[in-house]
């Protein structure tokens, strides 16, 4: 079966070098196979979610911010930090989606979890399906700083798939969630996707 497995390497020692408000970088001596040790440094994450918020159009809801380390405004999905500690990811999900887009839905799924770079990064990333949508109620979220910038648009889940092929995007959740909804909808549709309460080993959370 092709499927990943856990496991973990001994480390001799490690240190963290830096923290910041939610992510750090850590520095660990791993154990190689031959007996050698070997110097991994990678960023330490609370872990993300993220909203693929398709409406009865089959349109895609996107947001566009700007993102300093690559000096480009990105198109995006509605996205955030787990940055409340035991915060069930759902309800992590929802609120970015009424912050970012004003915006709540009836129906969640989980469309696809990854590991946004394993090789340098321990963020986990889960990526919801969310569909029946309407207007969310109640005051809008109070922006601050860069999320004053945000812009939102609607686009058609071919036209975003083509978009994506054409090299056109670049936002990895935006990527990933596009083509893993394009296979759903080949496969069984968004009913045969897992429930929005799925278990998540990379980021364990109580039931409920």
């Amino acid at each position: 079966m092709i499927k990943d497995i856990a496991e973990e390497w001994a480390v001799r020692s490690s240190s963290q070098p830096f923290q910041g408000r939610m992510t750090g970088v850590r520095s660990d001596e791993v154990r190689m196979p031959d007996g050698s040790h070997a110097r991994r440094d990678y960023q330490t994450h609370p872990g993300s979610v993220a909203v693929l918020a398709l409406d009865d159009q089959q349109r895609v809801l996107l947001v566009r911010q700007y993102r300093h380390p690559v000096r480009q405004r990105l198109w995006e999905l509605p996205a955030g930090l787990l940055d409340v500690p035991g915060e069930n990811p759902l309800h992590a999900a929802q609120r970015e989606l009424f912050e970012e887009a004003y915006c709540k839905a009836a129906r969640w799924r989980v469309l696809v979890d990854f590991y946004t770079s394993p090789g340098g990064s321990d963020e986990a990333l889960r990526i919801f399906l969310a569909t029946d949508l309407s207007e969310a109620e109640g005051e809008k979220f109070d922006a601050q700083g860069e999320e004053l910038e945000i812009e939102t648009a609607r686009v058609p889940l071919d036209e975003l798939v083509a978009l994506v092929l054409a090299g056109e995007l670049h936002n990895p959740t935006l990527v990933t969630g596009t083509l893993a909804l394009r296979a759903a909808l080949s496969a069984g549709g968004p009913e045969a996707l897992r429930p929005a309460d799925a278990p998540w080993p990379a980021r364990p959370f109580p039931a409920g």
